[in-house]
């Protein structure tokens, strides 16, 4: 081991970001023990392992630092090091082990440590012998202590998400799951396949020489490229909202001992403010009920009705979402003049959805099950914090919790006084807070 001039040490680019809470951690361990694992730099004092604790050693104070020098013969053999420390050492998400196998595996191909289509153990194409032979997928999953079907659905993942796409998930939950990954992955796969051609076609054509037909594979490809965006998008929002609404299906009720709720009456036409939230007690086909809703609202969710007098919501709302019963939808849109877009089924709910601009469906019906949390797929999926959402029927409170607990602003009503009355107080023992008259 040797010691450095710790200002010495150089950062290459293309670094994965510091995680500030893990310099903290490494500030605190290394101020009680030391610094027990030092860092890895090649001969030229370029930093190949240990970014999170060298800026720790810097934050303390360190003037050297404790180092161990290798030798790499190029700037793959260094990055090749770099990955493989991290990927033993570091806690990476499904997302971040991805991308550090894929590009393992484009370095030891340039290396011609790869194996590639065409080849086998003993030679080339073109019958060149190989020494050492390279390595298939399966001999690399072994060498990093995965199975070959996981490292090819990482490098899957790594190599069909989006960049646009992957800056998105990362952070969020998503990032960690595998599945849900492979989903976002391939989304979108037919359009993906039709880039790739156009893009090859594209570089024929400037082989070639034919300008129009260059310039009209490369608008192709750009128009598949976009459609894939949105395609991974779409499974990314659809994603993230089935998790949210498990993860609301499965919270305990809360309950507060400081809310008197035995003493709130309701009455037909009053309005009451819970929080950020209103709630109208009277029927909700009615200019007093509309008068009071913003017009920019996200979401509307509406139960379907015998006479269906709603189509006001779609001026109200981006997007109306009808929970219905099988086979219902059809009657719906004939008594209705809002715009359908498509169908969703989510648990035993069919769910007629209306828009006035076209939407991309998700890939895949939501995994569901119960009305909270098929409510919180749909909040979580159409709206973002802070967005207004509209509930004409306030059923049993589910769409207002909801609401609260996504951090929306629900604007109820009902007409019946007692369902308002035990929304009302089923919203006050979850949050804790006391519903006022407006």
């Amino acid at each position: 081991m040797s010691f450095v001039d710790i200002n010495r040490v150089n950062i290459l680019p293309n670094r994965r970001p510091l995680n500030d809470q893990k310099v903290a951690e490494l500030m605190d361990s290394i101020k009680a023990n030391g610094l027990l694992n030092p860092i890895t730099l090649d001969q030229n004092l370029n930093l190949v392992a240990g970014l999170h604790r060298l800026t720790a050693c810097k934050l303390i104070g360190f003037k050297e630092i404790e180092c161990h020098i290798i030798t790499c013969e190029d700037k793959d053999h260094a990055r090749l090091a770099e990955i493989d420390e991290n990927l033993i050492r570091s806690e990476l998400d499904a997302l971040e082990r991805s991308e550090l196998w894929l590009e393992r595996d484009r370095i030891l191909e340039r290396m011609g440590l790869r194996a590639k289509v065409g080849d086998n153990q003993f030679t080339q194409r073109g019958g060149e012998i190989l020494s050492p032979p390279p390595k298939t997928t399966l001999e690399l999953a072994q060498e990093i202590g995965y199975t070959e079907r996981t490292l090819q659905y990482g490098k899957q993942i790594a190599k069909n998400i989006v960049p646009e796409v992957k800056e998105m998930i990362k952070g969020t939950p998503i990032a960690k799951s595998t599945s849900a990954l492979l989903k976002v992955a391939r989304a979108g796969s037919k359009e993906r396949q039709e880039a790739e051609q156009a893009e090859i076609a594209a570089q024929e054509a400037k082989a070639q020489q034919k300008t129009a037909e260059l310039e009209k594979q490369k608008k192709l490809a750009a128009q598949a490229r976009e459609k894939q965006k949105q395609l991974q998008l779409i499974a990314v929002q659809n994603a993230i909202a089935q998790k949210e609404a498990k993860e609301s299906s499965k919270s305990t009720q809360r309950v507060s001992k400081n809310i008197k709720t035995d003493e709130i009456q309701i009455q037909t036409d009053e309005v009451w403010i819970l929080d950020r939230h209103m709630i109208y007690c009277g029927d909700t086909t009615d200019e007093d009920f509309i008068q009071l809703l913003p017009s920019n609202a996200a979401l509307a969710i509406a139960p379907p009705s015998c006479s269906w007098k709603h189509d006001y919501l779609i001026n109200e709302a981006h997007v109306v979402a009808v929970m219905c019963r099988e086979g219902s939808i059809y009657n719906l849109c004939k008594c209705s003049q809002m715009p359908f877009r498509f169908e969703l089924v989510i648990g035993n709910i069919y769910t007629a959805i209306f828009c006035q601009e076209p939407l991309l469906k998700p890939n895949h019906h939501p995994d569901i099950e119960g009305i909270e949390g098929i409510v919180s797929y749909l909040i979580s999926f159409f709206t973002k914090p802070g967005s207004f959402v509209i509930i004409p029927s306030i059923g049993h409170g589910e769409a207002l919790i909801a609401c609260e607990r996504l951090r929306r602003i629900c604007f109820a009503g009902d007409e019946d006084p007692k369902r308002v009355k035990e929304a009302i107080l089923r919203c006050q023992r979850w949050t804790g807070k006391q519903a006022t008259r407006a």
